[in-house]
């Protein structure tokens, strides 16, 4: 049976798509086909290599390995989803917390990809709901923000069903674990590891006397209104934008479809962070 690996790249940048054509070297070389997209097959000139529009990208394919940041594995995992389809990313970003492995360490990733010597493990997303029927969906968070600089949005949010506080503030941001390191973090938010289901709600310079972060349990539906007199933005993952009227309300819960990510190392949460972040650990006196 073929095997086929999809290569999601940031084209923007050079060392990008030399790791690219690199890596698509390797597996072509030990009879895997390699697919691109269609919008990069240009610049990325992979001789031999499959070209797939969006929507059909994912089908087939066994992996998808992500050459660049985390917004590059965000937009991957778009792709890949829809099929469960396992994502390996490869950091040529600052922190890259998603990245498996780093750009001199291809040819060790490769190694790992040609042996299937990997495992996967899911993470939880969010679906969310506007009132007017919209849709979307987040890896990362769901952020509501404000629409205009010089204002502060007002909101209410709830807690299945329930009214939990109103908020004059820059915005919120619910989170999933995965995302507890990334938007929700620099809010001020806790880290929360991806083994633990949970959804995370975070105000963001909120004028209130309740501002403090709130996790809450996986089954529960998080409710955001926006106050009558003014509009705001709706955000997933960074990427995908909604205008909000006044008075919108969106309704954020677990997603039906989590995303599967590749991993080839065996580092513990903890040691992720202390790496990705530079903790310093100096004094520890443990085994």
């Amino acid at each position: 049976m073929t095997r086929r690996v999809l290569l999601v790249a940031h084209t923007g940048r050079e060392d990008a798509r030399e790791v690219a054509r690199e890596a698509a070297g390797r597996l072509a070389k030990e009879g895997v086909v390699v697919r691109v997209l269609a919008a990069e097959s240009a610049e990325l000139a992979i001789d031999g290599a499959e070209v797939a529009d969006p929507a059909q990208a994912g089908d087939g394919v066994e992996l998808v390995l992500v050459l660049g940041g985390d917004g590059t594995l965000l937009r991957a995992a778009d792709l890949a989803r829809p099929t469960g389809t396992p994502l390996l990313g490869v950091n040529l970003g600052h922190v890259g917390f998603l990245a498996e492995s780093e750009p001199d360490r291809l040819e060790h990733t490769v190694g790992h990809v040609l042996r299937r010597d990997y495992t996967v493990e899911e993470r939880l997303t969010v679906d969310v709901t506007l009132d007017d029927g919209t849709t979307d969906w987040a890896l990362n968070e769901v952020s509501v923000e404000k629409a205009a600089r010089e204002r502060m949005v007002e909101l209410v949010a709830a807690v299945d069903g329930r009214p939990l506080s109103r908020y004059g503030c820059d915005g919120v941001v619910v989170a999933t674990p995965t995302g507890s390191t990334a938007y929700a973090f620099s809010a001020g938010g806790p880290i929360v590891a991806p083994d633990v289901e949970a959804l995370l709600f975070v105000p963001i310079s909120a004028h209130a006397l309740f501002a403090r972060p709130l996790v809450v349990g996986p089954g529960s539906t998080i409710t955001v209104e926006l106050v009558e007199g003014g509009g705001g933005l709706l955000c997933c993952d960074g990427r995908r934008v909604h205008e909000l009227r006044p008075g919108s309300r969106i309704e954020v819960r677990r997603g039906a479809l989590p995303v599967r990510l590749a991993r080839i190392h065996t580092a513990t949460f903890t040691e992720r962070l202390v790496a990705k972040f530079d903790l310093p650990v100096d004094g520890w006196r443990g085994r």
